[in-house]
């Protein structure tokens, strides 16, 4: 077993993450090859100044821009979206793993009557019309449907046959998304745009403990570093402990992970032993650890596990959108600010798409951070990308006369960007 320091540990999820040293990834194909090495990215709609998977990107990608997703989803079609952890966006030659996916949902959907005739009906106009929403489809009429993905729980909810069918379909993988406006998805045929021999092939997993064991490897690869422990980062993995544990030990045994040992951290942690390089050029002393400033999606990879989080940086992070506001200690929707291998702070962006202003409405240093003028500019600079990104200026504080506080902290204390 591997016995490394925190800084070593923190440095080398880092640099497998991207968010340390020169920038690995760069433009679309760089976000592509993210997206491959993470296995997944965690979809959320909400856009306050960039969407989960935008904002993933941006931090990680040198010069990334959001149509470029939009590219590799819906014209490209190199990257699907579809569940995983949770609704996730990950790579289409994945496709064959999720066939057990699949298989369930169509066992699933054998429980509402007159289902079948209903998605009959559905595929023949899409297949003479071309791409549909829910709004768009002629079908009457509403079934009682119950919206998880992991078809658990009961049957809950009336919704639209027409929604009902096509979300159906589209967890069947007979419908993908082909494209979205807004937050509305347009769904056409699934072989309109997969290749034969992508939808046919065999799955690669000869049983549900193959497939938990890929998966297992997946969120480890995403994330760096994950320890054998209920977490939030197997969140869409239906197994118990015991099945966790068994696919742990087999995994070991034919040592496609292998035990670290953090200082001061309780429990072993895991690494692909794919990644073995990565950690002996950590360790030697020769990876490029120069710093830089980022801020970190909500749903981030590196945020998958937030005890881990706090144990690792003594950083405790909360996403608290769906908190009442009254019981909130920051923020509607606020990033974690990266600067090097530290956790530095939080950000609350928020992008006013009329003004065609970005604004801080509010920054958070952790305690022991000085507000120097080199950290300011960090700040700042960073903050400029992320107006950019957003089609947006930046407001800047002096130049602010309706929101005195752009850049102000907690405390109240004028944050100048030097």
């Amino acid at each position: 077993m591997l016995t490394i320091s925190r800084t070593q540990a923190r440095q080398f999820m880092l640099l497998m993450q991207g968010l340390l040293g020169k920038y690995r990834f760069v433009g679309k194909d760089g976000a592509l090859r993210f997206v491959r090495q993470a296995g997944c990215i965690q979809f959320d709609p909400v856009d306050v100044c960039g969407r989960n998977p935008e904002l993933t990107l941006f931090s990680r990608v040198r010069g990334f821009r959001k149509p470029m997703l939009d590219s590799l989803l819906y014209q490209d079609r190199l990257l699907v979206d579809y569940v995983d952890k949770e609704l996730s966006i990950w790579p289409r030659e994945d496709w064959p793993y999720f066939a057990p996916y699949r298989e369930k949902s169509r066992l699933h959907g054998q429980n509402f009557p007159g289902l079948d005739e209903l998605e009959r009906q559905a595929i023949g106009y899409i297949r003479e019309l071309g791409p549909v929403c829910s709004d768009t489809l002629p079908l009457e009429g509403s079934i009682f449907w119950h919206s998880s993905m992991h078809w658990s729980g009961h049957w809950d909810r009336e919704s639209p046959a027409a929604r009902s069918v096509l979300e159906q379909l589209y967890t069947d993988g007979v419908l993908l998304i082909h494209h979205k406006e807004g937050s509305r998805k347009y769904y056409d045929l699934t072989e309109r745009y997969f290749p034969p021999e992508l939808l046919t092939a065999p799955d690669p997993c000869p049983d549900k403990a193959a497939f938990l064991r890929w998966r297992i490897c997946r969120r480890i690869g995403a994330v760096g570093l994950l320890w054998n422990r209920r977490s939030d980062a197997w969140l869409g993995i239906p197994m118990t402990s015991g099945e966790r544990e068994t696919a742990f030990a087999e995994l070991k045994q034919a040592h496609s992970i292998l035990p670290v040992q953090v200082d001061g951290i309780r429990y072993p942690l895991y690494m692909l032993s794919r990644d073995l390089p990565l950690m002996e050029s950590v360790l030697a002393g020769h990876a490029d650890t120069r710093a830089r400033l980022e801020f970190l999606a909500p749903l981030d990879p590196m945020l998958w596990d937030r005890k881990l989080i706090e144990a690792m940086w003594d950083y405790r992070y909360s996403w608290e959108i769906y908190t009442p506001p009254a019981r909130r200690k920051y923020g509607y929707y606020v990033l974690p600010v990266l600067y090097g291998d530290r956790l530095i702070g939080r950000i609350e962006p928020r992008a006013d798409r009329k003004s065609g202003i970005l604004s801080a409405q509010n920054l958070w240093l952790e305690p022991g951070v000085r507000q120097t003028r080199t950290l300011t500019g960090r700040i700042g600079k960073t903050l400029q990308r992320l107006a950019v990104f957003n089609s947006c200026s930046c407001e800047r504080p002096e130049s602010s006369t309706q929101h005195p506080r752009v850049l102000g902290l907690k405390s109240g204390k004028q944050f100048s960007d030097g």
